[in-house]
């Protein structure tokens, strides 16, 4: 018998509860969140539950990513667990209220349920690309508030003066706005001037972490950088998000955890009929979103398939839905060949 444990994440702490393979509840654990905590946690569960183990894990980033590191280095089986997946399942149960026992309860039956979750799996490639894009993301965002601060200066300066969002990420006109900005006295200009300061630093560091980011990808990812509409950043947002291809038993899952994969939505004389789904990892929705949207545009295999389901009757939210199930298959194979580049037979489409 499996015992499977479920673990519900805090920043000081997490909460283990165990449960057998009906469901039931055999005990509870409470550990600091540290690795000393965690290999508490592990003997409390060989010494009270002999056997076989199986960990799930509320998918909560960075407040999980310790504990399934610790516990993957240990030869644990571990799984991932995603909130909504586990939300779904304390709303089912009989137990009333909230706590973190209850949600660790009930991360453990949403594993027990669904036995084809993706397994925890950490390779230091992957995520050295989720690290790196995470961070050109977020001085992107920063620098999308900066740059909004100062147009609202500028614009109290000179209604008349404007410079487009996208420009500030030209230094061209950067130093445009910064001459112009010298010749101004006065506090508001002087704001102006601090701003547009740190606007440019931030864009130094942006375009330095898309450089590596992109030299990279160009040495890790050449099938997945091929894909028309797959940039670099697209190719690296894909990589970081999937964290290892080979933990996806199939094709079909890796489409279930992109959300891209149909749900039946019939009943009666409705047969057939599917929507999108919205659920799975939503920023690896979004990337195969951007491939799909811009191979419409080009003149691709896409936008002829694209063309396609319109022309059989299908809306246009049904033709996007259908193009971005195709294109999760070829992402798919094109991860496992660039991780398995010797594994890769001639004749396979994707080979070199």
């Amino acid at each position: 018998m499996v015992i499977v444990i479920g673990a519900d994440v805090h920043k000081a702490t997490h909460t283990f509860v165990a449960v057998d393979d009906v469901g039931r509840k055999l005990g509870e654990k409470t550990v600091k969140a540290t690795t000393g905590g965690h290999e508490t946690a592990m003997r409390w569960a060989r010494r009270e539950f002999p056997g076989e183990l199986r960990w799930g894990i509320e998918d909560c980033r960075h407040l999980s990513a310790r504990l399934e590191r610790d516990l993957l280095a240990a030869g644990q089986d571990v799984v991932r667990v995603p909130p909504k997946l586990m939300a779904q399942s304390r709303a089912s149960s009989r137990e009333r209220g909230k706590s973190d026992p209850i949600d660790a309860m009930a991360v453990a039956r949403a594993a027990l349920r669904e036995p084809d979750l993706p397994v925890a799996s950490h390779d230091e490639s992957t995520r050295e690309l989720k690290l790196l894009v995470d961070r050109r993301e977020d001085l992107v965002g920063e620098r999308t508030r900066q740059i909004n601060r100062l147009r609202w200066h500028l614009h109290e300066l000179d209604p008349e003066f404007d410079v487009p969002v996208k420009g500030f990420a030209i230094s061209k006109q950067r130093r445009r706005v910064a001459d112009w900005l010298d010749g101004r006295d006065g506090l508001v200009a002087e704001l102006a001037r601090d701003v547009l300061a740190d606007i440019d630093a931030g864009s130094s560091r942006i375009d330095d972490l898309e450089k590596r980011i992109t030299a990279l990808v160009e040495d890790r990812y050449p099938h997945l950088l091929a894909i028309p509409g797959c940039g670099a950043l697209t190719a690296a947002k894909i990589a970081g998000e999937t964290a290892n291809v080979d933990r996806f038993r199939s094709e079909a899952c890796f489409a279930m955890n992109a959300g891209v994969a149909p749900l039946p939505v019939w009943s009666g004389n409705t047969k057939g009929r599917v929507r999108m789904s919205r659920t799975g990892n939503r920023q690896l929705n979004a990337a195969l979103h951007r491939i799909a949207v811009t191979q419409i545009r080009l003149d691709s295999l896409g936008r002829a398939y694209y063309r396609k389901r319109l022309d059989t009757g299908d809306s246009t939210v049904e033709a996007l839905r259908c193009l971005k199930r195709r294109l999760v298959r070829i992402v798919f194979h094109a991860l496992h060949t660039d991780q398995h580049p010797a594994q890769t037979p001639a004749s396979h489409p994707l080979a070199a």
